[in-house]
């Protein structure tokens, strides 16, 4: 088991790679229903300390499909109540603008103060070390809630990223966590976008993420992660107990297989996580149904990589 600054890493609650796929034109109620798809009660527990770390990268309006909304968040914060949790704690640190500025003029401190849970910016400290492997980022310092949490839930949108070729759950909490007090605003002084992939890698190998959700009720195309087009699919949300296949649907979405997303195929390679839909368990519409719904949003048309209720394997169709 890897270990974190000499410590073992926590475990993720569930390790089967089962996703949900779901659409309703009201975005809180597609999360639910997604969620409802998963098994939920064996990943959030009573008397669990449930962290949330929503994306909060910009201080832009959740209609650009830069930042989860703040209503919806709010809904995800009274389903967690469900559970009977000891501590809800919404934690984030951008990188964008500061993260008090995205807090407040997006309008999250109204929920988090409505719904009264702890509010965390993981840019600043206490701190705990942990030990990376990266080629560049050996070791960094990042926020000690990393060591008193039982879950993890990634909350953002997926999006195209001009670096990471996408962005969706893994990468909201690799580049979420590190501390801008350290690494800078943007988060790339210390050599972060050196190696951007090879830096998600370590973070996911470091953090695992219980529960991912991926919203494409304002997805994102072109230049993001904050300059792209905004994408309204109604509701269409991906939810996942592996991050790694929740990023490897949402990149089927955008047109990409694994091999395509440098991260997701490592990861894969790494048996960090599945990327091969074939060997997820997927409940809900049909990845085809999905594609459909979100190239029709995006592109005017239905363009889809799996058709004909087939699913293409890890590098397409191959010839014989």
């Amino acid at each position: 088991m890897p270990k974190l600054g000499g410590r073992k890493v926590r475990e993720r609650k569930i390790k089967e790679p089962i996703v949900g796929l779901s659409s309703n034109k009201n975005e809180q109620q597609s999360i639910i229903q997604g969620l409802e798809l998963l098994p939920i009660k064996q990943i959030i527990t009573q008397g669990d300390r449930v962290v949330i770390t929503p994306n909060w990268v910009k201080a832009n309006d959740p209609s650009t499909g830069t930042v989860v909304g703040p209503q919806t968040l709010q809904e995800l914060i009274r389903y967690v109540k469900r559970f009977n949790p000891k501590e809800i704690i919404i934690a984030t640190g951008s990188g964008g603008d500061q993260t008090t500025s995205v807090f407040k003029k997006v309008g999250y401190d109204k929920a988090i103060q409505e719904e009264a849970v702890k509010f965390v910016d993981l840019n600043f400290g206490p701190y705990v070390d942990i030990d990376l492997g990266h080629s560049i980022i050996n070791r960094t310092k990042i926020n000690s809630l990393i060591e008193n949490m039982d879950v993890l839930i990634s909350f953002t949108q997926l999006k195209q990223h001009e670096e990471a070729t996408m962005s969706a759950a893994i990468k909201n909490i690799a580049l979420g966590w590190p501390p801008a007090e350290i690494h800078g605003f943007p988060k790339k002084q210390t050599g972060i976008h050196e190696d951007l992939h090879g830096f998600i890698v370590a973070m996911a190998k470091k953090i695992p993420i219980d529960l991912s959700i991926v919203s494409v009720d304002k997805g994102m195309i072109g230049t993001g992660p904050s300059d792209g087009k905004a994408v309204d699919t109604e509701g269409l949300t991906i939810v996942s107990t592996d991050p790694v296949a929740a990023d490897a649907i949402g990149g089927r979405l955008l047109g990409f297989l694994p091999q395509a997303i440098q991260y997701i195929y490592a990861l894969y390679n790494a048996k960090v996580g599945e990327a091969d839909p074939n060997n997820m368990i997927i409940k809900g519409m049909t990845l085809e149904q999905a594609e459909k719904i979100f190239s029709k949003a995006a592109y005017g048309q239905e363009i889809v990589l799996d058709k004909d209720n087939k699913i293409k394997g890890m590098h397409g169709n191959m010839p014989k």
